[in-house]
């Protein structure tokens, strides 16, 4: 059986329950309390010495301890659906708009949050090492998640996904960076019809309620 470590309120283990629903899986789920800090205990140290969500046990009983691994294992393991794309062109396309969703949305907000908000004091970046919050990046965030949901929007002009002509990872990570940006005040407006019609055709999805 496939274990989860997950956190219910967390957007990257989000991305990872998402996968694996699509994907069909059944699987255990474990729950990390980072309100908490119990990801920066000894006990999860010994599961995931990155401290951080989240992190797949597979089948097989290796650990896989971020996003990148635990889609490419899945991938691997279930090819269908193809989430990673089956074509090589696909595949390209899908890597590069993943990649750019998590680095211009999920990481934006992030940055402008981690910066900010004063139960996390002193934990600017996730995992082991403790940094100050710095609150100029805090407004660069803001920023760039404005101009992350322009630029979905303009992406989505004339399209029904984000990467390929079918749902892929990259509408994972898209659906939850938009969704995460809510935590900093910021969602889809009235001049972003192109992303408020993608997001609610992705609400039709089960994985999306998870």
């Amino acid at each position: 059986m496939i274990t989860l470590y997950d956190c219910a309120t967390a957007p990257n283990p989000r991305r990872a329950r998402m996968f694996l629903a699509e994907k069909g899986l059944v699987f255990e789920t474990v729950q990390v309390d980072l309100r908490n800090s119990e990801q920066l205990g000894s006990a999860y140290q010994k599961i995931n010495p990155q401290c951080t969500v989240p992190a797949l046990r597979t089948e097989e009983g290796d650990m896989l301890a971020d996003n990148a691994a635990i889609t490419a294992y899945l991938e691997a393991r279930y090819p269908e659906p193809a989430l990673l794309g089956a074509t090589p062109n696909d595949k390209a396309q899908i890597a590069s708009w993943n990649w750019r969703v998590e680095f211009e949305g999920l990481l934006a907000v992030a940055e402008a949050l981690r910066n900010s908000a004063p139960s996390m004091a002193n934990r600017a970046l996730a995992g082991q090492v403790d940094y100050p919050q710095i609150p100029e990046l805090a407004q660069r965030g803001l920023a760039r998640v404005q101009q992350f949901f322009d630029m979905l929007n303009n992406r989505l002009a004339d399209r029904d996904y984000i990467a390929i002509d079918r749902f892929s990872v990259a509408d994972i990570t898209a659906v939850v960076a938009v969704d995460f940006a809510r935590i900093v005040k910021i969602k889809p407006g009235e001049q972003h019809p192109h992303l408020q019609r993608w997001r609610a055709a992705m609400a039709q999805r089960p994985s999306v309620s998870l």
